[in-house]
Parts: C-alpha cells; sequence; structure tokens
C-alpha cells in the first residue's frame, strides 16, 4: 500500500494511465484504476472527483505556475514574452514527467470525452493567462489575444517535442514563438 497521500496519487495515475492504455478509457472503471494501484475505491474518489481527472491532476498546478510566472516576469516585456518566459519555466515540468505526459497524450487523442475535458481545462488556462496578463497592466482585448495565442503556440511547440524528443521542449518552444513572430511581421506587410 502506498504510505503517503502523493504517492497513492501518483500510483493511481500510473495505474489509470495503463489500463486506459490497455482496455480504452470508456471500459475501465475506478474500481479497477484503485486495485490496480493497491488502494481502496475510497482512496482514488479522496484523490480525483472522477476517472477523467486522473489525466488532468496536474492542471492546477500548472495554472498556479504559469501565472505565477506571468505576475513575476520583468516590467516591460511585452505579453508574449511574457508568456514565453511563463512557458518554459512549464516546460521543465512537462519534461520531468514525459513517460506520464506522452501515453497520456495518445490515451486524450483516442477518447471524445478527453478530448473535450481537455478543451474545457485549456480554455480554463487561458482565461487564467488572460487575467494574469490584464494584472500587469495588459488591456483586455488585448491580453485575450495574446492568452489565446500563447496557449496555441504552446501547445505547438509541445506536440512537436513529443514528435521529435531529440530536442528539448525549450527549443521547440523558441522556435514556435520565433515562427509566430515571423507570421505576425508577414501578416502586416
Amino acid at each position: 500500500m502506498p504510505r503517503s497521500g502523493e504517492e497513492a496519487r501518483r500510483r493511481l495515475q500510473q495505474a489509470a494511465l495503463d489500463l486506459y492504455r490497455e482496455r480504452g478509457f470508456d471500459r475501465t472503471t475506478t474500481a479497477e484504476i484503485a486495485a490496480r494501484a493497491g488502494v481502496t475505491e475510497r482512496t482514488f474518489f479522496r484523490h480525483f472527483p472522477d476517472k477523467r481527472e486522473v489525466l488532468f491532476g496536474g492542471e492546477a498546478d500548472l495554472r498556479a505556475a504559469l501565472t505565477q510566472a506571468v505576475a513575476d516576469a520583468p516590467d516591460g516585456l511585452p505579453p508574449l514574452d511574457v508568456l514565453l518566459r511563463a512557458f518554459r519555466g512549464a516546460a521543465r515540468i512537462l519534461e520531468d514527467n514525459r513517460p506520464f505526459s506522452e501515453p497520456r497524450l495518445a490515451v486524450i487523442a483516442a477518447t471524445p470525452a478527453l478530448r473535450e475535458r481537455e478543451l474545457a481545462k485549456h480554455a480554463s488556462l487561458t482565461a487564467a493567462l488572460g487575467e494574469a496578463l490584464r494584472q500587469r497592466g495588459v488591456d483586455a482585448r488585448r491580453a485575450d489575444l495574446a492568452a489565446q495565442t500563447g496557449w496555441a503556440t504552446f501547445q505547438h511547440a509541445a506536440e512537436a517535442w513529443i514528435e521529435d524528443p531529440s530536442r528539448s521542449l525549450d527549443t521547440h518552444l523558441s522556435e514556435a514563438f520565433a515562427d509566430l513572430r515571423a507570421l505576425s511581421a508577414e501578416a502586416g506587410r
């Protein structure tokens, strides 16, 4: 049995991911996840409200890290540079968690209910980033556009990193944001 709450949580996440890959999300129950993790179903529900959230359990930590990084960025940086700095901090979290992240994305891609949940989580993160930019004095329209564009660019870089792990996520982020700037410059011509 897991000795700590964090260990139980981690084991539940890994058990769920393994079962989702073996059987599919829809054919896996919370009882089976708990049994595979060596805990009770009651313990499962102490950590997660439902079986979808097992794959999205780090969202609150990611949101907190990103919004704090936006708040802590040096004054005078343009919004996209603020976001790039924040995403670079988040990149370290994803890189440390790659053995879970990569198969997690495959399970989500194969499951409509999980894709829907992921879109809702992304919308929530984007709104939080927009609010963090507004707190820095960026006007609402530009803050929301920067947050949406920045998040899409971050997602693009993360997908490229999953496909090409020979280069760091930071490298993929730098390239994606450079491409975004190039596209923006071309639009102004």
